[in-house]
């Protein structure tokens, strides 16, 4: 961020980005039926846009791959993401995009479920009620500011 606006975490820890998955050749095949899985999820959120720091949700541990769950029998992911610290204002952009993300990303049979890894922030409860309500969801998206800070955590950046 810019303009003299004070950074919530000025000193973040960095981690490693994980190696890329080898796909194989079943995967790769259309007509062979491969089921959606955890690295799958996780490969397409781990590269979402912090919104105050030129870093992934990955390199901030925000996202990990353990804290993804699918089943794809039952068309449900779930995802819990850890705020790198209690008080994020954050937060609830942070879950907003990694809905979005799936939302856009994934076939609409599925039920996505975005939640704050439990005991990880102060508003924890009130963050995943927002999260879990489709009309807060609808509504903010419709706000045009809101969905344009959306859209440049999703956009792929070039540093």
């Amino acid at each position: 961020m810019s303009g003299g606006v004070q950074l919530e975490n000025a000193n973040p820890v960095i981690f490693q980005r994980s190696g890329d998955r080898m796909l194989t050749a079943s995967e790769e095949d259309e007509d062979v039926h491969d089921p959606i899985d955890d690295r799958e999820i996780f490969d397409l959120i781990r590269s979402i846009n912090d919104p105050e720091h030129p870093l992934s949700l990955e390199e901030l541990n925000v996202v990990e791959q353990v804290r993804v769950k699918v089943d794809d029998t039952e068309s449900t992911v779930g995802v819990e993401f850890t705020p790198t610290i209690p008080h994020c204002s954050m937060a609830t952009l942070i879950g907003l995009s990694i809905k979005v993300k799936l939302l856009r990303s994934l076939p609409d049979r599925f039920k996505i479920d975005v939640h704050i890894t439990p005991g990880t922030h102060a508003s924890e409860e009130a963050v995943n009620k927002q999260l879990a309500d489709k009309e807060r969801v609808a509504a903010a998206l419709e706000n045009s500011s809101l969905l344009e800070v959306v859209n440049q955590c999703l956009s792929n950046r070039t540093i």
